[in-house]
């Protein structure tokens, strides 16, 4: 905490830090609206809609018997912890205008115009880098197993070239660079909205028998971000805060989806992450902005995109509102997402305790996160949009300043063709 509490002091003025070691922390979740009936059958409606967990009639029977039951009684305690338990497991509130919406997307505008290829039939991403020896994703047991790669050559440059780029524009926009750790605990992740140790869960814990317990793989930089500003009082003046990282990102789920097969959907990638903290008359303007930078990096890509407003059952249990961009990748003849951008409130802000003052009264902060470029899928759309009949794949003029100039990339023969043979016992 302490070394958090340097690194954050220069980017955070007039900081306050809590005491984080205490030995029962419950979240101040908004009891006030969750456990007034006349909002019953609203938050019945929201968990539904968003097919979440929770159950509000167990929370609304939890509550009336913490209300009878005196805080003298030794009961009280286990009775006041077991409620705020399942408080935590409801989801946010919904947007009033994302309510309307059904089961598909609403379509806020595209972006540039589908390429023509003419004659040509666009080839997919794992046949364009087996043509040009850039990519390995089969027999990877002896390393990491399935539903992960190997870039090689010019591919790894363009990875690289892909980060460089993303970070120097988030940085002409005043976002703050982090680098953050990979390994969380429990609290971190369950207090920004990610389920644990269920049949549901997307991460990867580490064993307690060798690691010891509480220790986790962290999914998104979303969480480091948060987890570095727990028990944070920020002047408001220094609202919004706007923070930057790069991290590896550990997802356990899996898909037998076609349109999510090879590297689409994998256990293991970079990312770029964006955070932000805003006053609570802040958060919808910055969500707005999220959407509007992560638009003005990709336009300039070439890739024809779709920007969607995303319904209810898409928000997961953290958002208020979350917009999408998908891109289209012609190689496989489908739109695939590539980025997002939520407004999750004062969700995550109630659990990690971070709070903003203007020097009479303090109030939570909301928090807003949006993917600036997930590396697998962005270059599944740049390799199939970019790609030429010769057999070689242009570069977009903005990213060549980050790959040595580079104009295109070509086949590559520095990695030879690996053929694999069976150990001997």
């Amino acid at each position: 905490m302490i070394k958090s509490c340097l690194i954050l002091q220069r980017f955070v003025k007039k900081s306050k830090w809590f005491n984080s070691y205490s030995t029962c922390y419950l979240p101040d979740i908004d009891i006030n609206y969750y456990c007034d009936v006349k909002n019953t059958s609203e938050i019945k409606q929201n968990i539904h809609s968003r097919k979440g967990v929770g159950d509000i009639t167990k929370v609304l029977k939890m509550y009336n018997l913490l209300m009878m039951t005196p805080n003298s009684d030794q009961a009280y305690d286990s009775i006041k912890e077991n409620l705020y338990k399942e408080l935590a497991s409801l989801p946010n509130r919904t947007h009033p205008l994302v309510k309307t919406y059904e089961e598909n997307p609403y379509i806020i505008h595209e972006v540039n115009k589908k390429k023509n290829f003419g004659d040509y039939k666009p080839l997919e991403f794992s046949e364009i880098t087996q043509q040009l020896n850039l990519m390995r994703v089969d027999k990877l047991g002896n390393t990491c197993g399935n539903k992960s790669y190997y870039y090689f050559g010019e591919l790894a440059e363009l990875e690289e070239a892909l980060i460089k780029y993303t970070i120097s524009a988030l940085l002409k926009e005043n976002f703050k660079l982090v680098s953050v750790p990979d390994i969380l605990s429990s609290n971190v992740l369950q207090s920004c909205g990610m389920m644990i140790n269920t049949d549901r869960t997307q991460i990867y814990s580490l064993d307690p028998a060798l690691h010891g317990p509480d220790l986790y793989l962290s999914g998104t930089a979303e969480m480091s971000l948060a987890g570095l500003l727990k028990n944070s009082l920020h002047d408001k003046t220094d609202l919004p805060l706007k923070l930057a990282a790069v991290s590896r990102c550990y997802r356990a789920e899996t898909s037998n989806v076609v349109e999510e097969r090879g590297t689409y959907r994998v256990h293991q990638f970079t990312k770029v992450e964006m955070f932000a903290v805003t006053t609570s008359e802040q958060s919808d303007e910055m969500l707005e902005y999220l959407r509007r930078t992560e638009e003005s990096l990709f336009s300039p890509l070439g890739l024809h995109m779709k920007v969607l407003d995303m319904p209810p059952h898409e928000l997961g249990a953290p958002a208020y509102r979350k917009y999408d961009i998908e891109a289209w990748m012609p190689g496989r003849n489908n739109y695939g997402e590539i980025s997002s951008c939520s407004n999750c409130t004062d969700y995550q802000s109630r659990r990690l305790n971070i709070k903003y003052s203007d020097g009479n009264i303090e109030q939570y902060t909301h928090t807003l996160n949006g993917t600036a470029c997930a590396i697998p899928r962005m270059l599944i759309a740049l390799l199939e949009t970019h790609q030429d009949p010769k057999g070689r794949i242009d570069i977009p003029l903005v990213l060549q300043p980050f790959i040595n100039a580079k104009q295109f990339i070509g086949k590559n023969s520095n990695v030879p063709k690996l053929k694999l043979s069976k150990g001997k016992k």
